[in-house]
């Protein structure tokens, strides 16, 4: 019999908790560990639409990669929005496991996710740890270099479509072989991606002022822009697959396709 702490077991061996950033919320978040697994659902949002596709598919874990509770709380009332959420779950006998910012460190991880769902090869990480093994984004090659045009259509082609769209600054015809890639909001890392000499960056949640600032600056990447629950999606089948490997068929693990993205339409 598999049980919730069986998965847990695999799933920070995979993304140890230690790689968190110090503020982040990871791992059980309600849930009987002694619990008996059978089916699980893999999601990048733990939010209504993915708690209502868990219960009907009766999964008894719900492995999501953002936090449901990020910030201290003091309580989880069901008349609130995060509340709520928890009973549904407890009251449908599903547990909730969460892997954030150590899934995005760990190698693999949801970089590494993102680079091989563009057809890229990872090298290393974009802003390593002291191992140099482990960290924040990953640095990534193409096979053969493309236009920037090219290159923007096959992330356009490779992540799931949403009404952002994919955004790209850049000279349209600029040869693209190297590239930096980090799942989620990243112009944090737009320095980082300027000093590792890449030929674009791929992230997510660009503003406006970083944006512009980096592109003012000479010699500096191309920069695309996806939607920040798209570019984390791929990662989904990465815990999948390790899930499935290491339980050995023990447990129907089912990635969710629902589409958690907050924007729904644009003009």
């Amino acid at each position: 019999m598999t049980t919730v702490r069986d998965v847990v077991e695999v799933l920070e061996t995979a993304y140890p908790p230690e790689l968190a950033e110090s503020w982040d919320a990871v791992g059980l978040v309600c849930g009987d560990p002694a619990e008996r697994v059978s089916r699980i659902l893999v999601c990048v949002d733990p939010v209504e639409s993915t708690v209502d596709e868990a219960l009907e598919v009766d999964a008894e874990l719900v492995v999501a990669h953002h936090p449901l509770l990020l910030r201290g709380v003091h309580g989880v009332p069901a008349s609130t929005p995060k509340g709520g959420l928890v009973h549904r779950l407890v009251r449908g006998g599903a547990a909730l496991f969460c892997a954030h910012t150590n899934a995005d460190s760990a190698e693999p991880g949801v970089s590494d996710a993102l680079a091989e769902a563009l057809g890229l090869t990872p090298v290393g990480p974009l802003a390593p740890n002291p191992d140099g093994r482990t960290g924040i984004g990953r640095i990534a090659e193409l096979p053969d270099a493309e236009p920037f045009e090219t290159f923007v259509k096959r992330v356009a082609a490779a992540l799931p479509a949403t009404a952002g769209g994919v955004r790209a600054a850049g000279d349209p015809k600029r040869p693209i072989r190297t590239v930096a890639v980090s799942g989620g909001a990243g112009d944090g890392y737009l320095d980082a991606a300027t000093r590792a000499g890449v030929d674009a960056f791929v992230t997510a949640d660009l503003r406006h002022h970083p944006a512009s600032e980096h592109l003012a600056a000479p010699d500096v990447p191309a920069l695309v822009d996806v939607s920040h629950w798209a570019s984390e999606w791929p990662w989904c089948e990465q815990a999948a697959a390790i899930l499935r490997d290491v339980l050995g068929g023990t447990v129907e693990v089912i990635v969710s396709t629902r589409r958690t993205d907050p924007w729904r339409f644009s003009g």
